[in-house]
């Protein structure tokens, strides 16, 4: 199955490449800036995806570290969370 599969895009590659070549060459080279743009954008397209990926790992990490932390040094009453800091008189400004 992976062979054939492989075997038609090699095909596919090739039947381009030649029809490529039989293009004169002020169509080859926009041809060739369109597939590289195409190429750019994809690549491109695959790093924001990734970061942005890692980014949201990331992000939801320190979420859960900041609740757990909040949590520890709390009480709570349902789904009502007081933290021990606010036990303490107020300053006023």
């Amino acid at each position: 199955m992976i062979e054939q599969v492989l075997a038609a895009v090699v095909l596919l590659v090739s039947v381009g490449l030649l029809l490529r070549l039989l293009l004169p060459t002020a169509r080859r080279r926009r041809v060739d800036a369109i597939g590289r743009r195409a190429w750019l954008r994809g690549r491109l397209a695959a790093r924001r995806l990734w970061f942005w990926r890692r980014h949201q790992r990331h992000a939801a990490r320190e979420a859960d570290e900041v609740i757990r932390r909040a949590r520890r040094h709390a009480e709570q009453d349902g789904n009502v969370v007081r933290p021990d800091a606010f036990k303490g008189p107020r300053k006023p400004h």
